[in-house]
């Protein structure tokens, strides 16, 4: 019986669901996190008979034919990149995009990654880190002297010194773009790495045409939207629920006809 192994795929499908959605959920106060969304299709079929073959001498078509699908498989758990809320953090190292781009962080391996989290610290060497310590490109260094730290919507980065009444500017943040923000792999900490999808990285100046700004003091928000990730859960409960009793009611006409006399 075929509504056996099709009501299967349709419950390991809502399993994936639910798992993405609890991901979501515990991710509601990660900083810049994107929330994610499952998508499905609908597998092979049977053809039982062909639609459009002829049914008589006559010269008749069969106009719907008889196909029979054989469940749902998983299409693609995409990432959705919109922009979560800016949070005041009142620490001047903090950084938030208003707009597109990613910050670029140098892994230890030489690589590059990229983030939307701008909880940026100050290392033991002065220089500009995450939350883990990887250094934020292009290399900014602040001193230990500097009394204030003022980072403008362009991106650039100006500290004032005891005795010196201009700032000095120190550095420039960069951000990147990509042509399919969708296609970056996540590898955890907050981070993404450029794929084939995703296209390769175009570094720019914040305010150029294309990029975002910068606002100091904020972070951004995770963009997981409670109330719809909740409605979600309850459908993915309710639509793995009827599969089940699918299975059950498939079950109880096997025993049935096999019990015939």
């Amino acid at each position: 019986m075929r509504a056996l192994s099709t009501a299967a795929t349709g419950m390991e499908a809502q399993q994936l669901n639910v798992e993405v959605i609890a991901h979501n959920l515990a991710n509601m106060n990660t900083t810049a996190f994107k929330r994610q969304r499952a998508e499905f299709q609908d597998l092979l079929y049977q053809n039982l008979q062909q639609v459009g073959t002829q049914s008589s001498d006559a010269g008749t078509i069969v106009p719907t034919g008889v196909q029979v699908g054989l469940g749902v498989q998983t299409g693609s758990v995409y990432r959705i990149t919109d922009q979560g809320s800016l949070t005041q953090t009142q620490n001047p190292l903090d950084m938030a995009i208003n707009g597109n781009g990613y910050f670029r962080v140098q892994l230890p391996n030489g690589g590059d990654a990229y983030t939307r989290a701008g909880n940026f610290s100050k290392n033991d060497q002065g220089l500009l880190v995450t939350s883990e310590g990887y250094q934020v490109a292009p290399g900014i260094n602040i001193p230990d002297e500097a009394r204030s730290i003022d980072i403008n919507a362009q991106g650039q980065i100006s500290i004032m010194l005891d005795g010196d009444p201009q700032p000095q500017i120190i550095g420039q943040v960069e951000l990147a773009t990509f042509p399919n923000e969708a296609g970056l792999e996540a590898t955890g900490d907050n981070l993404y790495i450029e794929t084939g999808a995703s296209g390769a990285a175009n570094i720019g100046i914040p305010t150029q045409p294309g990029f975002g700004l910068i606002r100091q003091g904020f972070v951004e928000s995770s963009n997981v939207d409670a109330v719809g990730e909740v409605t979600a859960l309850i459908q993915a409960q309710r639509a793995y629920e009827m599969n089940a009793r699918v299975i059950s009611a498939a079950d109880e006409m096997l025993a049935t006809s096999s019990n015939l006399r």
